[in-house]
C-alpha cells in the first residue's frame, strides 16, 4: 500500500512542528502502521469546503450568490502531502486558491483543529493565504486546537478567533525532531551496520550521526534552531502590534487557553462560527475601500 510508505517516510524523516499531546495521540496508528496491523483505512470523505452567504445559509461556491464566505476546513495533522484517508495541506491550499478565484467568494475562514505536523506542510498554505489576500480576499482562522506548524498558518491570516473558552488552546512556538535508533536491538539478533562516506563527504550527515552518538549540539544549532527562529521571526512580523513579548514562553513553545491567548496576542477574540463569518466580511469591506 503506497500510502502506508508515504506516511511511514514523512513521520521517520521529517522536522515536526507539532504539540507533543497531539503527536502521542497519533502512536498507537503509528504503531500499527509500522507492524502492519492496520490493515484497512476509511477512504476519506470529500473536502468539507462550503460557502456561507449574508442570511447564513451554507452550500457550494458554484450555488451561493456573491459575497459569499468559504468555509475550509485545517483538521488533524498536517502532512504536505494528502494519503488515501487523509488530506494534505497542498490539497487544502488548492482549495484556498480556487475560493480567492471565485467570484462569488469575498472571503474565507479557515477552520483549524490541528496540533500541527510536518514543517514542509507550512508553506501551502501560507502561499495560499497570500494570494487569497493579494486578491483582496481576506482570510480568518477560526481555531480550537491550533498548536505549532498549524499557529504558524493561522498568524498569516488576517484575523484570529478562538471558537470557546473551555476547549481552544493556541502556541507551542517550537520544532522537534525525534527518531528511534533501533540498531542495538538488531545488533543483538546478529545484524552488522556499516556506514562508510567518501573521503570529500567530512559533513554529509554529520548533525544526524553525532546525535546517533548523543551529540545532539549540530542537529539543534544546524537544523532546529534555524526553523525555529524562522518560525518567531514569522509570528512576530505576523502578529506584530498585536503579541505581548513579555508574556512568558509565549515564542518558546508554551500553550494558551483561549482567554490568556487573546491577552498575549495569539489570538484576537473568542466567538462562533458565524462571528467568524461576519469578521471575514467586515474585513472583504475594508479591503475593498483601499483599492
Amino acid at each position: 500500500m503506497p500510502w502506508r510508505f508515504s506516511i511511514i517516510s514523512d513521520i521517520l524523516r521529517s522536522t515536526w512542528a507539532i504539540e507533543p499531546r497531539f503527536a502521542l495521540s497519533c502512536s498507537p496508528t503509528l504503531s500499527m502502521l509500522l507492524n502492519k496491523e492496520l490493515v484497512s483505512v476509511k477512504e476519506r470523505d470529500p473536502l468539507a469546503v462550503s460557502a456561507m452567504s449574508e442570511d447564513g445559509t451554507t452550500g457550494t461556491w458554484d450555488k451561493a450568490p456573491k459575497g459569499s464566505v468559504a468555509l475550509i476546513p485545517l483538521h488533524g495533522t498536517m502532512r504536505k502531502w494528502g494519503s488515501m484517508s487523509s488530506y494534505g495541506t497542498d490539497e487544502i491550499a488548492a482549495a484556498i486558491n480556487e475560493a480567492a478565484s471565485h467570484p462569488n467568494i469575498e472571503s474565507i475562514v479557515l477552520s483549524i483543529d490541528s496540533g500541527g505536523g510536518t514543517v514542509d506542510s507550512v508553506h501551502p498554505l501560507i502561499d495560499a493565504i497570500e494570494r487569497s489576500q493579494g486578491r483582496g480576499k481576506p482570510v480568518v482562522s477560526h481555531v480550537d486546537l491550533c498548536a505549532s506548524a498549524a499557529y504558524w498558518v493561522a498568524s498569516k491570516t488576517d484575523f484570529i478567533i478562538a471558537s470557546n473558552e473551555i476547549s481552544s488552546e493556541l502556541g507551542s512556538i517550537g520544532v522537534m525532531v525525534s527518531f528511534a535508533d533501533m540498531r542495538g536491538m538488531y545488533e543483538r539478533k546478529g545484524v552488522k551496520f556499516h556506514t562508510i562516506y567518501a573521503p570529500e563527504s567530512t559533513h554529509k550527515n554529520l548533525p544526524f550521526e553525532n546525535a546517533l552518538k548523543g551529540d545532539y549540539t549540530a542537529i539543534q544549532e544546524e537544523v532546529l534552531s534555524p526553523i525555529a527562529k524562522q518560525f518567531q521571526n514569522t509570528v512576530k512580523k505576523n502578529r506584530k502590534g498585536s503579541l505581548d513579548m513579555s508574556v512568558e514562553g509565549i515564542l518558546n513553545g508554551k500553550m494558551f487557553f483561549a482567554k490568556d491567548a487573546v491577552k498575549a496576542g495569539l489570538a484576537d477574540m473568542i466567538g462562533n462560527i458565524e462571528m467568524a463569518v461576519k469578521k471575514a466580511k467586515t474585513l472583504a469591506l475594508s479591503y475593498s475601500l483601499k483599492k
